[in-house]
């Protein structure tokens, strides 16, 4: 039930990041058309396409998140025995909850500092900017709270307990290495690949 609200809370997210990518498209494509074709432009257009690049990059981190998507290493952690890599996973989760709470506070401050501060085009409050911040905090927050509580109640794979994965290269190169590895071994052990000695 949690899972299914989860991926369709995602879902949502990749459908406003899909809309904001195609309105920065059309302002600044836009812009740029009317400024070089006719001597004219949109006044909005930069200041509302730094706002929702900010947004889409924080609701899009929200969604690397829940698919265990961003940058990292698990060249120690794989290795762990099941014990290590639920270990690693708590204190990863804690630490990370503890960043969450700093990145809140902060963006929260300054969302409250800045709610009567308009933006010099739109008018709109520049608190807007900073909400993004807290926005990605409580939906980060949550999802580490949510993994945290099934990783403790043991409803955790052990191919989920590692985190984040290399880059596609690495495990590109990683499983080239295991085929040629299984094709050494299949000629090695086959009757006719040893070799014949004169009598």
């Amino acid at each position: 039930m949690i899972d299914a609200t989860i991926e369709r809370f995602c879902r949502v997210i990749d459908l406003a990041v899909a809309a904001a990518l195609a309105v920065m498209v059309v302002l600044v494509f836009g812009n740029v058309v009317l400024r070089y074709g006719f001597n004219s432009g949109i006044a909005v257009s930069e200041e509302v396409s730094r706002w929702l690049f900010v947004w889409l990059c924080f609701m899009g981190a929200v969604v690397a998140m829940k698919d265990g998507a961003h940058l990292g290493t698990d060249m120690l952690v794989s290795r762990l025995p099941v014990a290590g890599k639920k270990a690693c996973m708590v204190l990863g989760h804690l630490l990370m909850l503890y960043v969450t709470w700093l990145f809140l506070d902060g963006s929260w401050q300054q969302a409250r500092l800045n709610h009567d501060v308009t933006a010099p085009v739109t008018g709109a409050p520049v608190s807007v900017f900073y909400a993004a911040g807290v926005v990605f905090s409580l939906c980060a927050g949550l999802l580490l709270l949510l993994q945290l509580a099934r990783l403790l109640t043991g409803r955790l794979r052990e191919s989920e307990l590692v985190m984040v994965k290399e880059s596609e290269e690495q495990a590109e190169l990683e499983t080239l290495q295991a085929e040629l590895a299984r094709e050494e071994s299949l000629r090695a052990s086959s009757p006719t690949s040893g070799s014949r000695t004169r009598p």
